[in-house]
């Protein structure tokens, strides 16, 4: 019979159910139907059966049977209190009892009917007792059909044998014949449940009951013979008796313990891979990211508490932090009060030891507390770790009332309790490491993998989703000018600001920094835009900080999951990449853009240009075109401006602005300064062989100027070709400079004590500050070409050269005019008195071969004064 600690019939053996909380709601379901099919066929079969059999055998009745039939069924239902269980690895259980007595001997005092009746009284009395109601029909049919076997086989055995008495060797095979049917209908009973039970286990447990019934019979059958032809040898047979009970005692309690340790493993392997699950399992949803207690997973462990304890309900109340609620599992009979009140004296017992409490013995409160869970007795033992409580476990009513619980199912219940909370602790414990690991520890909110994670599942359910990238782009000011505690008092106020703004629903995480990202499940890529443009006003409004107000710009870009060429879906790694490069893109003006694939064109260009650049240097891809500077008025050749070029094998020809930004920013400026100051020094090597003083300007990076060893690289490759250090010039601008004021002034004062020239680049664009320029160990400014281009046509810029030659002649600086074009500006410049002039008029930026071929064809030699040969450009 498919339950727990089910009634022994007189075949001695029932199936019973243990863990069904381990399969799919649906298979229950099934099994459920095709169980009550066969609760159908067993049923009708036994009822055919008796029918049969009680035609068959002939009734003779007497006034004995009054009381022969009651003391029958008081001995049937005494042998079933007196069962013991045994469980199978298939989750199966059987009841050996000692049905087999008083049947042996209902053979020999009353006919089929009052042994049928007796025994079924018995049977069907102790399941109701028991409060096993949901298989009684089943049960009834196995009754039937155990007697109904037993008196079919015994009368084909007294027919053989032509008795008209009943031989002991019929009532023998009869007896027997009971447990052999019980066990088939326990088989197939697992059949029917789809339990798996090997053929070798079926057997040899088959095997085993039929042993304990022959002995079981021939005990009754020897009492009856000898009493019966001997009636004072009683004593002797009560004897036998008392002592077969006590050997099957001794038998009961070392199958106990076999099978509490087997629960106990059962338990702790359920306990540990159920911990193993958790770990393993990734996050899908907000609340799985701190490893909550999954009840799927518990109602498994509190059927198999409740299974090994014959308890009619077994409660499991777990929680992980003492600020949770508890979360209830109930195996069993469903509680009639759910919530217990808030002073419940079972949910406030310290200690960590269990009580046994019986509604007859307790105090007020426990009882009123037992009443309001509906249980006359029950175990009860708290979950503890340290001085928290994480859970509690309740057993109610053993289903044999008449015995109770013991103190072995208490010794059981502590020691399953024990590994119960080390079990919620490691829960606990993963819950943190889970948290920490999906949460920014600043602002509380998800982390990048837990973005990640979290939306998941929304982008594979929804077809309108956008993920937004919010930057603040005030973090760096405010840590540098304030510390970082009071960013991270920004931070964290515009991440409440955010949530408030987009519902406590919506996925929000802080990526880095002061960057953010959302995800907006729903949302449809055209009202994207509005969106994300109210976030951004909102964010933008002034941030009080402490007695402080900060002002705070916030950029918004954001990518649709069909935002691709082709309104392909796109995973959220996908998503957050495209946000990032539509935020990036927004910084050039635009502050909320949306992503666009020519976007992402454009920094895959810049990604495969900064991956390819070292590859192109040694190719030979990259090389350095000079650009002639002129000295006013004589026309003389005073220098040349070295200028990087790539063609690139694949985007061709390249210019600097194109690549040398995104070089600089991926950190390899160094190389390239390395290499154009290298190829520089080669050309002015070669051109003082040939008897020329012509000087090569560089170009410095920002990052040139915070490298402490800069200087001393600079003056290793001068003493390497041997060239006089004012043939060198290197170009800065002011913003490059001003902008870590601090570390390259130190450098430039370094490279101008070598002799080094240095000449401020793009004046006039940068601070333009004469108190700056004052500031700067320089020799040359040069004046922006946009001056220079727009001086023959605007006054303005006219005034504006005129100032910057007279501002730098002040300070005995020399001036170079760049971007010359016309022969007017020439003359102008000249007029002006401008030093030295660069640009298109005089000579486009060209590669080393053809400038020689330039100088050779544009130029005239003369001597010098100090025996140097000079050009002078033909007019």
């Amino acid at each position: 019979m498919p339950d727990t600690n089910a009634p022994a019939t007189a075949a001695g053996a029932k199936p019973g159910r243990g863990g069904a909380g381990t399969a799919p709601v649906t298979e229950a379901r099934t099994d459920e139907r095709r169980f009550r099919v066969y609760t159908f066929a067993v049923l009708t079969l036994g009822l055919v059966a008796a029918f049969a059999v009680g035609t068959w055998l002939p009734f003779h009745g007497s006034a004995k049977l009054w009381w022969i039939g009651p003391v029958l069924a008081l001995a049937f239902l005494l042998a079933e209190q007196l069962g013991i269980n045994v469980d199978v690895r298939s989750g199966i259980s059987w009841t050996i009892s000692f049905t087999e007595i008083p049947l042996v001997i209902g053979f020999f005092v009353a006919p089929f009917e009052v042994v049928l009746a007796a025994h079924l009284v018995a049977g069907i009395g102790t399941l109701l007792a028991r409060k096993v109601a949901g298989r009684v029909l089943y049960n009834a049919g196995a009754f039937l059909l155990e007697i109904t076997g037993a008196f079919a086989v015994a009368g084909l055995v007294k027919q053989a044998l032509g008795s008209e008495t009943m031989p002991w060797v019929a009532a023998l095979a009869g007896t027997l014949t009971a447990p052999l049917v019980s066990t088939l209908l326990a088989l197939a009973a697992v059949r029917v449940l789809r339990r798996r039970m090997r053929v070798s286990t079926a057997i040899r447990l088959t095997g085993r009951i039929l042993v304990v019934g022959f002995v079981n019979a021939s005990v009754g059958l020897s009492g009856y013979l000898v009493i019966s032809s001997t009636p004072k040898a009683w004593p002797l047979v009560l004897a036998v008796f008392l002592g077969l009970t006590a050997l099957y005692w001794a038998y009961s309690d070392l199958l106990r313990e076999q099978r509490d340790m087997e629960a106990l493993s059962d338990v702790s392997l359920m306990v540990a891979r159920s911990g193993q699950q958790a770990a393993a399992r990734p996050a899908g949803r907000a609340d799985e990211l701190v490893g909550g207690t999954d009840l799927r997973e518990w109602a498994t462990i509190a059927e198999r508490i409740k299974d090994q304890l014959a308890a009619g309900r077994v409660v499991l109340r777990l929680r992980l932090e003492s600020t949770d609620a508890m979360r209830v599992v109930v195996a069993g009979d469903e509680l009639p009060v759910p919530d217990p009140v808030a002073d419940d004296p079972l949910l406030r017992l310290p200690g960590a030891h269990v009580r046994h409490f019986r509604i007859t013995e307790a105090n007020p409160d426990v009882r009123s507390a037992l009443l309001d869970r509906g249980a006359q007795e029950a175990l009860v033992v708290p979950l503890r770790t340290g001085n928290q409580l994480l859970g509690v476990v309740e057993a109610h009513d053993r289903l044999s009332r008449w015995r109770g619980f013991g103190k072995y199912d208490v010794q059981l219940l502590g020691t399953m309790a024990s590994h119960l909370a080390t079990s919620l602790d490691n829960r606990r414990l993963l819950a943190t490491l889970r948290h920490d690991a999906y949460h920014d520890p600043l602002t509380g909110h998800l982390n990048r993998p837990g973005f990640q994670q979290i939306a998941k599942e929304p982008l594979r359910d929804s077809a309108d989703a956008v993920v937004l990238r919010i930057d603040l782009d005030v973090f760096s000011t405010v840590s540098d000018a304030l510390g970082y505690s009071w960013a991270d008092r920004m931070v964290n106020a515009a991440g409440r600001r955010i949530r408030d703004a987009l519902g406590p629903d919506v996925p929000l995480a802080r990526l880095e920094g002061a960057s953010f990202a959302a995800l907006l499940v729903g949302c449809k890529p055209e009202h994207a835009h509005a969106a994300a443009e109210r976030l951004r006003s909102q964010l933008s409004a002034p941030y009080p900080v402490d007695r402080l107000s900060v002002e705070a710009n916030a950029m918004i870009g954001y990518a649709a999951t069909t935002s691709g060429e082709t309104g392909e879906q796109v995973d959220v790694d996908g998503l957050l990449q495209r946000a990032d490069v539509a935020v990036r893109a927004a910084r050039g003006g635009e502050e909320v853009r949306g992503y666009a694939p020519s976007m992402g064109q454009i920094f895959l260009r810049r990604f495969q240009l900064v991956t390819q650049f070292r590859q192109s240097l040694e190719d030979g891809h990259v090389s350095v075109h000079y650009q002639p500077k002129i000295s006013l008025p004589n026309r003389q050749v005073q220098g040349v401006e070295a200028l990087v070029r790539w063609v690139h094998p694949e985007f061709g020809r390249l210019g600097p602005d194109e690549f040398v930004p995104a070089i600089e920013a991926a950190g390899l400026i160094g190389v390239l300064t390395s290499f154009v100051l290298e190829e520089s020094l080669k050309r002015v090597r070669k051109w003082l062989d040939e008897g020329l003083r012509i000087s090569a300007a560089v170009n410095l990076s920002v990052r040139n100027l915070a490298d402490e060893e800069f200087p001393a690289k600079v003056q290793r490759e001068l003493e390497r070709f041997a060239i006089p250090p004012e043939l060198l010039t290197f170009e800065l601008t002011e913003s490059g400079v001003m902008s870590d004021p601090q570390k390259a002034l130190p450098i430039l004062r370094e490279l101008h004590s070598l002799g080094i020239e240095l000449a401020v680049d793009d004046f006039g664009t940068g601070y333009s500050s004469l108190a700056y320029l004052r500031q700067l160990p320089v020799d040359q400014v040069k004046i922006d070409k946009s001056f220079v281009l727009g001086m023959g046509t605007d006054l303005g810029d006219l005034a504006v050269v005129r100032s910057i030659v007279e501002l730098g002649h002040s300070l005995g600086l020399t001036v170079v005019a760049e971007g010359v074009e016309e022969d007017v500006a020439r003359d102008q410049l000249e007029a002006m008195g401008c030093d030295v002039a660069q640009g298109y008029l005089i000579s486009r930026p060209l590669p080393e071969d053809r400038l020689e071929a330039w100088l050779q064809a544009r130029t005239a030699r003369s001597p010098g004064r100090h025996s140097e040969t000079v050009l002078t450009l033909l007019t």
